[in-house]
């Protein structure tokens, strides 16, 4: 099943914010749908929820996204059951590079049998 999540790629809802990760958590975005990680960015102008991925693939990655850490992140805003979403499709922190969807919107974890 294709959704927002599985696959978003429109330009015009493409933009890359930077600032200080204040905090790191974990959600589940559905009932039954496992925990996905999502960080909270302080920007000069407001704080921005940014929903990186599932957790196990994030807990997978050699990048692990702390607090106080600072990032630019290129987001997707999608709309999700309804309500206004921004997705993180890759995170810097400094020279590091984290890729979380490639340039047609479709996650680094598809196919990777977990999701």
């Amino acid at each position: 099943m294709e959704t927002a999540y599985g696959k978003s790629s429109n330009a015009e809802t493409t933009e890359t914010v930077s600032g200080e990760v204040i905090s790191v958590g974990k959600m589940s975005f559905a009932k039954g749908m496992i925990y996905g990680v999502y960080v909270i960015v302080k920007t000069d102008e407001e704080k921005i929820t940014v929903h990186l991925g599932p957790l196990w693939f994030i807990e997978d990655q050699e990048i692990k996204i702390q607090p106080k850490d600072q990032v630019e992140v290129k987001c997707l805003q999608i709309v999700y059951q309804g309500k206004p979403a921004i997705i993180a499709s890759e995170v810097k922190r400094g020279k590091e590079i984290l890729k979380l969807r490639d340039e047609d919107g479709c996650p680094c974890w598809n196919g990777r049998g977990r999701w």
